[in-house]
This record gives C-alpha cells, structure tokens and sequence, in this order.
C-alpha cells in the first residue's frame, strides 16, 4: 500500500485477473502454499501479500468482499497465525511453518528463558504474566492488566507489537466491545493470545532443537518455491525480521 499526494493507494490486482484471490478460504490456501504472507506490499517483494494477490477495487469497499475484514475471519477461524510480524506490519504465517518462524524469531528461547537471561523488559513480562489470567484477551483489557496507562507502565503498542516480532504473542480475533448492557460499540479491536494456544507447544518445543540458523533456512526454501525470483537477502529479511 502506497501514498501518493495523502491518499493511500492499493497495489492490487483487476477483478477481471484470473490469478486474484477472491475469498478468505483462497487466501488461507495461499498461505499455507508460500508460509508467510505480509497482508500489505512493501516488503520488496514483489507479488507476496494479500494486497498484490486481491482485486484493489474490493479493498476499504465495506463488503463481504473485503479483504480487510476478510483478515478478522481468517484470524478467527485458527487456520493460520496472525500478528504484527513484519517490521510492525501485519501478516500471516502458516500453521505449519509457525513452529520454525518462533524458533527463529526467538532465539531458541522460550519466554521465561529469555526474561530469565535477561532478554526481555519487565514490560514484556508483565504482559505475558496476564495470560496466566485467561486464554486471551483484548486488548484494552490486556492493557489493564498489565499496569500501562495512567501512572504506570508506558508504550504498551510498542511492547505488544515487539512481542508479536518476536513471535510470541499473536492476534486471535477481533471483536467490538460491550457496554454496560452488553451491546456491541465501537470498532473491532484485536484479542491477543500467546503463540502456544493457538500453535501446538510441542511442535513449538520441536522446532528448538534445531538451531535458529537451520530453521531459516528451511523456512527459505518454501519462499523460494513460491517467490523463485526474488532476492535471497529480502526473503531471509522476511524470515528473520531484520
């Protein structure tokens, strides 16, 4: 997606293109072929997002054909994993290559590991310390919890989308919230949930006894069956995040 003049520009396909994807099921089944998939062009690489792959005109259009609502299904539906991966911008890996990406994205490390050696902020603990609390939550609720706000913690976003780069935390759902009569207000927000309620955390485990490195490479060679073109060092920036 690009800006031009202050207006926001879809890098899209014609609806006419027989190539575009035209359902939430079309895009889960993309996913799963290529392993990740950045929701919006920008990556540098050329044709893998759901930006390129979709008809432009079906974006912002406040439809079932949207492809920005068709994120909130696919997130809801647990068919593939859903987060701010990619430079603080949102995309989806699939359930099958979650388990290397996290073991890349982490380290090798877990998240009492990483707090343990000294890895991660306090602010980071105390947000995943609220999942102790419940499965998910959303976000507002999360941000509560943890302490951010008004006299406490600060930078919760910031804290939250390092967390989703590093592959720990990842979005679940959406969903509006509720008043005191328990009607529906306001936009959809996003419902976080650590990586292992929704990804097996044996396969999770699995994937740390290969090393970070091996499990890149891996996770390379998928890109490269799905994208041969495109520049090993941008596919690896995918993969690793840096």
């Amino acid at each position: 997606m690009g800006n031009e003049n202050g207006e926001w520009i879809i890098r899209g396909l014609a609806e006419s293109d027989p190539a575009a994807l035209r359902s939430p099921e079309d895009v889960i089944r993309e996913i799963g072929r290529v392993g990740l998939l950045p929701l919006f062009a920008g990556s540098g690489l050329r044709g893998l997002s759901v930006e390129e792959r979709t008809p432009s005109a079906w974006w912002w259009s406040d439809t079932e054909r949207d492809p920005w609502y068709w994120r909130e299904q696919i997130a809801a539906s647990g068919r593939a994993v859903y987060g701010k991966f990619f430079g603080g911008k949102a995309g989806f890996v699939s359930l099958d290559c979650f388990p290397r990406f996290a073991n890349v994205r982490r380290d090798g490390y877990d998240f009492d590991a990483l707090y343990e050696d000294g890895k991660a902020s306090i602010r980071c603990k105390k947000i995943m310390d609220c999942f102790a609390l419940a499965d998910e939550l959303p976000s507002y609720e999360l941000k509560r919890l943890a302490g951010f706000g008004k006299g406490g913690e600060r930078n919760f976003e910031g804290t939250v989308a390092k967390l989703q780069q590093q592959a720990y935390l990842v979005i679940r759902a959406f969903r509006r919230r509720r008043n005191a009569r328990g009607l529906e207000y306001g936009w959809p927000v996003a419902v976080y949930t650590p990586a292992e309620r929704l990804v097996s955390p044996e396969l999770i485990a699995a994937a740390y006894r290969e090393e970070p490195s091996e499990s890149a490479q891996k996770l390379l060679g998928i890109l490269k069956k799905a994208a041969p073109d495109a520049p090993e060092s941008a596919l690896l920036q995918l993969i690793c995040g840096s």
